[in-house]
């Protein structure tokens, strides 16, 4: 298996409402962030965006901030 990691963070505060307003999120909570070599020796990250959460599990947009930080993690850990 190539170097791989995998992040899993998340919050009650945040995720507790999600799971309450859109029981089915809990298949994708807390979040996960992948960071994985290539072949080739490149890194990759992976998650599931927000947007994505969203439309899967139709949560109210309200709740949409409370997942939102994903992107800004993702593209720390690409620095």
């Amino acid at each position: 298996m190539p170097p791989t990691k995998l992040l899993i963070f998340g919050s009650p505060k945040a995720g507790t409402p999600l799971m309450l307003s859109a029981p089915g999120v809990v298949i994708d909570l807390p979040m996960k962030l992948l960071i994985a070599e290539d072949a080739q020796g490149e890194a990759w990250i992976s998650s599931n965006t927000p947007e994505y959460l969203q439309r899967r599990h139709g949560f109210p947009p309200e709740w949409f901030s409370n997942i939102a930080a994903i992107g800004a993690l993702a593209a720390k850990a690409g620095e």
